[in-house]
């Protein structure tokens, strides 16, 4: 299965670094975004979608949560 290197904070763009930082010194993991980082203009507009996408419907935010991380495990992805 191929992997992505996550990139370093120097690597990132000021704005992706500032939100990595806030989002790992919450206790959170910042790994996609490390990893969206290669293609940082394609992922600010694909975030702009996901974010109220994940946060709004019928099913709330953290089973969705939940869902998205069984499908990566059994998918052997860790993100």
């Amino acid at each position: 299965m191929s992997r992505i290197r996550l990139l370093a904070d120097e690597e990132l763009t000021p704005e992706a670094r500032k939100q990595v930082q806030a989002v790992e010194a919450s206790g959170a993991d910042a790994s996609v975004m490390r990893a969206a980082g290669h293609r940082q203009e394609m992922f600010d507009h694909y975030f702009k979608f996901y974010y109220p996408a994940h946060q709004g419907g019928q099913v709330e935010a953290d089973l969705k949560e939940l869902v998205r991380l069984k499908i990566a495990r059994l998918n052997d992805c860790f993100t």
